[in-house]
């Protein structure tokens, strides 16, 4: 047992742990030993549990998947992070790669997927789930909008996600645990950027680009 790769699952669903914790003890070689709801709390756990791989979902409260990724990757530039997200868009991928992710699957994969690719990335391998990414997305001109949001600070990016999904400053604020003035400053870097004038046009880019479904 203590040769077994050592998981910390991270996903703000009880439910949604449950059912993974459930799948990966099918795998004689993994064993879960940690649980985290949000990313605050992944960080306390990894500090003091030390796992050999941390899988996480994109997509909770408070200082969200992405950011919970750079702060893991700022405390060990050396850590396996698998990413087991619903996100399936280049975006996500690319920027979860960039910032220190050695693996993304998405939670529709098929179930021997999880496993596959914990044993992978602890191999020392990246491993990412067939058909996510292509060739051309390294091929984007400097102009292209996808082009300047894979650029993104990771707070730069949730910022441009939340406003695009129609919050207000003060609500990105609560969502992100930042200042109101933090905020401002981060949406007017981010239409400068983009040259968009209004939080209609960065609606419309997210859309475009799948950072935001209607």
């Amino acid at each position: 047992m203590t040769d077994n790769i050592k998981v910390l699952l991270v996903d703000d669903h009880t439910v949604v742990r449950a059912g993974f914790k459930l799948l990966l003890a099918t795998s004689p070689a993994i064993d879960v030993i940690a649980e985290a709801n949000c990313g605050e709390e992944a960080i306390q756990l990894y500090q003091s549990h030390l796992p050999d791989i941390v899988v996480l979902d994109l997509s909770m409260p408070g200082i969200g998947g992405l950011e919970t990724i750079s702060r893991l990757v700022q405390r060990n530039k050396d850590i396996a992070i698998l990413v087991f997200s619903f996100h399936d868009e280049p975006v996500y991928v690319n920027r979860a790669l960039n910032i220190g992710a050695k693996g993304y699957i998405t939670k529709s994969s098929a179930p021997t997927i999880l496993s596959e690719a914990i044993i992978s990335i602890h191999n020392g391998q990246n491993y990412i789930e067939s058909g996510l990414l292509d060739s051309t997305q390294n091929q984007l001109p400097e102009n292209n909008p996808e082009a300047i949001v894979q650029k993104f600070s990771t707070r730069e990016f949730d910022v441009f996600r939340l406003s695009a999904q129609g919050f207000t400053t003060h609500k990105i604020a609560d969502e992100l645990c930042l200042g109101y003035k933090t905020v401002a400053n981060y949406i007017t870097q981010i239409k400068k950027k983009l040259g968009t004038p209004t939080l209609i046009e960065l609606s419309h880019i997210a859309t475009t680009l799948g950072i935001v479904k209607h």
